[in-house]
């Protein structure tokens, strides 16, 4: 057991609940030529209130999650040996936090797929990880507008739930959301921090 798990009771509890919902593992993609297979890292930070990195995503053209609250994260690479790899390449590259040297992983949720005609046919794996209490994210790619580190306890607080009128070129309609940092979080974000609050210990 790392030092980080030995401090922090709601950890190791966190991880004994992941593990009970699926293993860990470095899978490789399922079927990377029929769909893009991606991953995206869920980094809680260990310090009293247990935070969160999330970030906000630059505007662009040619991003379908153009502006954005999203989990750091991306499409697996080839040169990736497995989705968990993945994860933690693509938040190094995102937010310079360094997952490789100083997360502890804890563990795996379901994977969640795009429920948009919109969106590409993709798989996204979502991990989650505990960082030392003192890591600093910052915006270290051009895809990115700001990050932002939320407490765990105010996104579990029931006010924090909310809804987002979201328009697009036919229609607009309204999705639930979390707002946090001033910002709506939705859609595939959203669903993932959801599954994983049914599993966080509360305080």
């Amino acid at each position: 057991m790392t030092p980080l798990l030995q401090r922090e009771p709601r950890l190791l509890d966190l991880r004994d609940r992941l593990s009970a919902t699926r293993s860990l593992t470095d899978e490789r993609p399922e079927s990377p030529d029929t769909r893009l297979e991606a991953a995206v890292a869920l980094v809680i930070r260990a310090r009293p209130p247990m935070d969160l990195l999330l970030i906000k995503r630059a505007v662009s053209e040619r991003d379908p999650w153009s502006g954005h609250m999203a989990l750091p994260g991306g499409r697996w690479e080839p040169d990736d040996s497995g989705l968990l790899r993945t994860a933690k390449r693509e938040t190094l590259e995102e937010t310079g936090v360094d997952l490789e040297r100083v997360g502890t992983p804890l563990g795996r949720l379901d994977d969640v797929a795009p429920s948009s005609p919109r969106l590409p046919p993709m798989r996204i794996a979502p991990y989650v990880f505990a960082v030392p209490a003192e890591t600093q994210a910052t915006v270290a790619s051009a895809e990115l507008e700001s990050v932002h580190w939320v407490s765990l306890d105010v996104l579990a607080h029931p006010e924090t739930t909310s809804s987002v009128k979201i328009r697009f070129p036919e229609f607009a309609s309204r999705f639930p959301s979390y707002h946090v940092a001033g910002e709506h979080v939705w859609g595939l974000t959203h669903r993932i921090l959801t599954r994983f609050l049914e599993l966080y210990p509360a305080p």
